[in-house]
């Protein structure tokens, strides 16, 4: 029913031009309300009364000011209260549009606490920017880094030069065990993180608050140590710790003297034991040396504050004379450097937890993520822009102006963002467990304590508010009346289809890289793990060797793990073929030759069991000869190649001399290649000599049918040989697997990302959808009526998605292909980005896009072309 004419004529002539924004927007509230309770009809009625309410000052020359002026309060109540009855009538509209936003935003939550974490590290010294660390950049065939100086280092830097305020040497060990004697019992504590042997000025340069005692006599006396808060209480509960004893390694008695307040989840410090380092000598006489320049542990690091004024190039200008007076004819040549203590979190040159380009690609993920649910609401809110049409020419006809329907969209995306918000931290939360596993972090979300997030929610909130909401706002606002309300509106008048083809691309081009990189990872993970490393890691139990075990003992405890049944072969070793434990990297002397070689080779303790068990291949010569001590040696090809030797066999009798003669003997046999490292690395130059005091495991090949039995009697037998011990053991292949954490990690956060940029692009493409069908339901019902087929009608929606996914992927693919590239350059040996890595990418997109889009697209072709064509 239409309202009377006069009633048209008087809102086309008073009420557009005379009636101010707050009056309008009761107007509204007037007819709405009329229309929800009593019809259309009365709706009307009502409206016209109240427009010849407000029009009295008109007709009786009174002054629009004489009306009471409704307050901005009550503007944005009403903006509000109308925008929760919009999203309330389109639920499912709501519901994806708060999904999509929630998993982007929940993503950029803890990406956001993660980088924040990261940066905060150490930063909360005093005088962090006067503080470094000295580090060495070792110059051989290649140029390799070490977080840490000769032994002796620190000491005579602090006796030579003034350009420190505090110098301090620390010596750290890891994995060891804590015994403590109470009541006649003894209680055995493994502790991963170790203990840490510093000298008194560190805790003058470092921010470590002492609790109890007084930091200039804690650590002045031999066998003293300091705790943490939380080592006092794990250790002895509620009692006091001062003046209690613990034994290290059961070697090395200590005397509580000092509990430090408990250390800053974001510090690279992770030891919360800390001892006397006069008492070093007794724990391990050769780190303590004031004289063992010739070695380095990276065990063994020193820290300096330096003085106000003084730069570390001029410190840097006078390290290269220690290398000129304490290593004068040594071909590894070292360049002592100062790194900076901001940079030590995020340098993986000198062991550094991530790189801050790592922090770049994580803020990337967190952005794009962020970005493509604001485009699929984007893509939404035009796709329904049809629908609401005749609501914005009707809100026009009665003197909506432009801004106030801008302002009431972005109303509703507000309402949208803020209930979206809150379900992404309460996601967020719930996820934060595994992401503190998987980063092996320490985060909480707590916006009470954290000013940080307490800055970052509402920012973030109003920054996707405004992104996600003003281009629908603007366009919606737009809307011409007279054809909003005669129901003319085309593409063009709704921001062309082209820009949401445009979006629709950038959300698929993101998805499609994701995708790829998924796959690559997935690849050169498989590939690193599961090629043949030279040797044979199945079936390997790795178990500790007792400190201080004699090699009598050795031999025992050989034996009688070799008779346990299920036990195939027992070698003692210092490490597997391949690990980061190695004896130690040198520079050999061949042949008698009169200087060093300048490739460093990388030594193996090991007896005559090793090379067979392992299954490494002789290529020349002999295997070892059972022996204690390291009377002949065993190299690898790569060994023989730096020399420029044309075959394994012109090694063979040659005499081989490392550690600046102080092992010496001849070359009996040369094994194949194996990889003695990570696939990051090239294979090194290794040398195998047996060295009873240089062993660290038991390698133990067992029977891969009886493992759970083997395991407990393994256990059995080597308990009752070391009571007072721990006992831990470590399958072979899953030591190799620890080799690429991060690239697993990497793996599984991209996994993750990948599924959530589809799935939400899988929202867009159902927006997209969803316009369309909108579009052409008119022209769908004559091709119906003129014959056509579902499969034909399907075919207009495929092919347009088609198309866009194909552009799409042509955006993605050089880009992911260049990443790749460059990601996989960080592996020495890895895998190449085939077509067949591509050509699975695009399937799987449009795999997805056809379960997103199929249900939506058969709907509109088995519409009924009768209701189609009536629908316009």
């Amino acid at each position: 029913m239409k309202p009377p004419r006069w009633a048209d004529r008087l809102l086309e002539i008073f009420v557009a031009p005379h009636l101010r924004e707050d009056v309008q927007g009761d107007l509204h509230e007037v007819f709405y309300k009329q229309l929800e309770q009593n019809g259309l009809v009365k709706a009307r009625r009502a409206f016209i009364w109240a427009v010849l309410h407000y029009l009295q000052p008109y007709f009786f020359k009174r002054k629009p000011s004489d009306h009471p002026k409704p307050s901005h309060t009550a503007m944005i109540r009403n903006y509000f209260q109308i925008a929760l009855r919009n999203l309330e009538r389109k639920k499912s509209y709501t519901l994806i549009n708060v999904s999509g936003l929630a998993l982007g935003m929940a993503c950029g939550i803890l990406i956001f606490m993660l980088i924040s974490y990261h940066l905060s590290f150490d930063n909360f010294h005093a005088n962090a920017d006067r503080i470094y660390r000295f580090v060495t950049e070792q110059h051989r065939e290649t140029v390799s880094y070490r977080p840490n100086v000769p032994n002796p280092f620190g000491k005579v830097f602090r006796n030579d030069y003034t350009f420190g305020e505090k110098v301090a040497r620390i010596a750290s060990s890891n994995d060891v065990l804590i015994s403590l004697k109470t009541g006649g019992e003894i209680r055995k504590f493994k502790e991963d993180a170790g203990v840490a042997f510093a000298e008194t000025d560190f805790f003058d340069i470092f921010n470590y608050p002492l609790l109890q005692g007084d930091f200039k006599t804690v650590l002045r006396e031999p066998n003293t140590a300091i705790l943490t808060e939380r080592m006092a209480r794990k250790y002895f509960g509620d009692q006091n710790p001062i003046n209690q004893t613990f034994h290290l390694d059961n070697k090395v008695q200590f005397r509580i003297t000092g509990i430090l307040k408990d250390l800053p989840v974001h510090t690279d410090r992770k030891t919360e034991i800390f001892l006397s380092y006069n008492t070093l000598r007794q724990y391990d006489e050769w780190m303590a040396s004031d004289e063992s320049w010739g070695g380095m542990n990276s065990a063994m690091q020193c820290f300096v504050r330096l003085k106000p004024g003084v730069s570390p190039a001029q410190v840097e200008e006078v390290l290269p004379a220690y290398v000129k007076k304490y290593r004068p004819t040594n071909k590894n040549v070292h360049h002592y450097k100062l790194q900076p203590l901001a940079d030590i979190h995020f340098n993986p040159r000198y062991g550094g937890a991530i790189s801050k380009s790592n922090l770049w690609v994580l803020a990337c993920i967190g952005f794009f993520l962020i970005v493509t649910a604001c485009i699929n609401f984007i893509n939404l809110a035009t796709a329904q822009a049809l629908n609401r049409s005749k609501e914005v020419g009707v809100r026009k006809v009665l003197g909506s102006f432009r801004g106030q329907l801008f302002w009431q969209f972005i109303a509703e995306t507000g309402l949208i963002t803020t209930l979206a918000i809150f379900l992404a931290f309460v996601t967020a939360w719930l996820l934060l467990p595994s992401v503190n596993d998987w980063f092996q972090v320490q985060i909480s979300l707590n916006p009470l304590d954290d000013w940080r997030l307490a800055l970052f929610l509402p920012a973030l909130a109003v920054v996707v508010t405004f992104f996600a909401g003003s281009y629908p706002g603007l366009i919606l606002a737009g809307f011409q009346p007279v054809v909003a309300l005669k129901g003319k509106l085309s593409q063009q008048h709704i921001g062309g289809f082209n820009t949401r083809r445009t979006l629709i691309v950038g959300q698929f081009a993101i998805s499609q890289a994701l995708l790829i990189g998924m796959i690559v990872i997935t690849d050169q993970m498989r590939y690193s793990t599961q090629s043949d490393l030279g040797f044979n890691k199945e079936a390997v139990v790795m178990l500790p060797i007792a400190p201080d075990t004699k090699p009598i003992s050795l031999k025992t405890v050989k034996h009688q793990l070799a008779q346990i049944p299920g036990v195939k072969t027992v070698s003692v070793c210092q490490s597997a073929p391949a690990s980061n434990y190695n004896v130690w990297n040198t520079s050999p002397q061949y042949d008698n030759r009169s200087e060093d070689e300048l490739f460093s080779v990388s030594v193996k303790a090991a007896d005559e069991q090793y090379i067979p068990m392992f299954d490494l291949k002789l290529v020349a010569g002999r295997n070892l000869f059972p022996a204690d001590s390291a009377r002949e040696f065993v190299v690898n090809e790569t060994f023989t190649k730096k020399l420029g030797l044309k075959s394994p066999q012109e090694v063979i009798g040659k005499t081989l001399s490392l550690n600046k003669g102080q092992t010496t003997g001849p070359i009996v046999g040369v094994v194949g290649d194996f990889h003695d490292r990570s696939f990051h690395e090239d294979i090194n130059a290794v040398c195998i000599m047996s060295a009873s005091d240089l062993y660290g495991s038991y390698a133990v090949k067992i029977d891969g049918t009886t493992v759970k039995p083997t395991l407990a009697a393994l256990e059995k037998t080597w308990s009752d040989l070391h009571p007072d011990q721990l006992y831990e053991y470590e399958f072979l292949d899953e030591h190799i697997a620890n080799f690429y954490k991060t690239e697993d990690l990497m793996l599984r956060l991209i996994q993750t990302f990948a599924a959530l940029a589809v799935f939400i692009g899988g929202l867009g493409l159902y927006g997209l959808v969803s316009f369309m069908a909108a579009q052409k339901t008119k022209e769908i019902g004559i091709r119906k009526v003129l014959g056509s087929s579902i499969g034909q009608i399907l075919w207009i929606f495929g092919k347009e998605f088609s198309r866009l996914i194909l552009i799409a992927f042509a955006v993605a693919a050089p880009v992911a292909y260049y990443g790749m590239n460059a990601w996989l350059n960080h592996f020495t040996f890895h895998i190449d980005v085939s077509v067949g890595v591509f050509a699975t990418a695009i399937a799987s997109t449009f795999l997805i896009a056809f379960l997103t889009v199929g249900f939506k697209s058969m709907k509109a072709a088995g519409m009924n072309p009768v209701k189609a064509l009536r629908s316009e």
